[in-house]
């Protein structure tokens, strides 16, 4: 960084190019030992800043998606003793399921892992530049339900039917009302083809017609959306243990303790 004049410097911030710094002094020996053309050299750190910036662009939109950080496909222990089909995950990994608006379902018991496949899936996809967003099932028809008192609905339910992405987690674990049949009627409905849903459920999808409080409807969306789904089954032993926190595997812990953010500082997250 010392051979970095200050001058070049305040000229890479004030083009919001200040990140170029942190590995610019690396960049130039490397040039320098390998006589790289200037032509070279510019293209090589341009296209770590292009990197850096799309990797930041797909944090965010993680972030925006409620997407937990830590579930992503390169940190899936492939030594969990669970077993589905590996080439289905291969396929939904290139996402051409997203390009051909298909749909998603991951079924399994409780704990094998499905929500961790379903939030590595919507990593992939923000990494993409696709928009995702999500949610537990509970949640969203808690959230559906608010909407209508605050007269909301018309928007949340344009977002949620249009968003590239939504993730339903835990679907089916308990009878909806009228309203909420309705409302997952809408969203499978209107998704179907046009956009691209993931749903993990503890139940078959021949078993989500008794939580719907309509069974007309309820075949119809079910149909509609599991012909236009690839199926995930994964089974075996629970993979949460492998994501229990132990000193061995978490990070050192920080210099400074952590404290918590003063009210009114905190960010405001998707429902999830």
């Amino acid at each position: 960084m010392s051979s970095i004049s200050p001058d070049l410097l305040s000229a890479m911030k004030k083009l919001s190019l200040g990140q170029i710094a942190l590995t610019l002094a690396e960049r130039i020996a490397l040039a320098e030992k390998d006589a790289m053309p200037m032509e070279d050299f510019l293209l090589m750190i341009f296209l770590d800043e292009v990197e850096r910036r799309r990797g930041t662009a797909a944090a965010r939109r993680a972030d925006q998606a409620g997407l937990d950080p830590a579930m992503v496909i390169e940190r899936w222990d492939k030594t969990s003793k669970v077993t589905f089909d590996r080439r289905v995950l291969q396929e939904l990994c290139t996402l051409r399921f997203l390009a051909a608006h298909r749909n998603v379902v991951i079924l399994g018991p409780v704990g094998v892992g499905k929500t961790f496949l379903a939030s590595a899936l919507g990593h992939l996809a923000c990494r993409a530049s696709f928009h995702v967003r999500m949610v537990r099932a509970d949640s969203l028809l808690r959230t559906l339900r608010q909407s209508r008192l605050d007269n909301s609905r018309d928007a949340l339910m344009t977002e949620l039917c249009t968003v590239d992405l939504l993730i339903v987690d835990d679907f089916a674990l308990e009878p909806m009302s009228r309203e909420e049949s309705r409302d997952v009627y809408q969203l499978l409905v209107e998704r179907n083809a046009r956009t691209s849903t993931i749903v993990t459920s503890n139940r078959d999808t021949s078993d989500w017609l008794a939580v719907f409080d309509d069974a007309l409807l309820a075949q119809s969306a079910i149909d509609r959306f599991k012909n236009n789904a690839y199926d995930l089954v994964v089974d075996g032993e629970s993979y949460r243990a492998r994501l229990k926190p132990s000193v061995e595997n978490d990070s050192p812990p920080p210099a400074a303790p952590v404290t918590r953010p003063p009210p009114g500082r905190r960010r405001s997250r998707p429902v999830s």
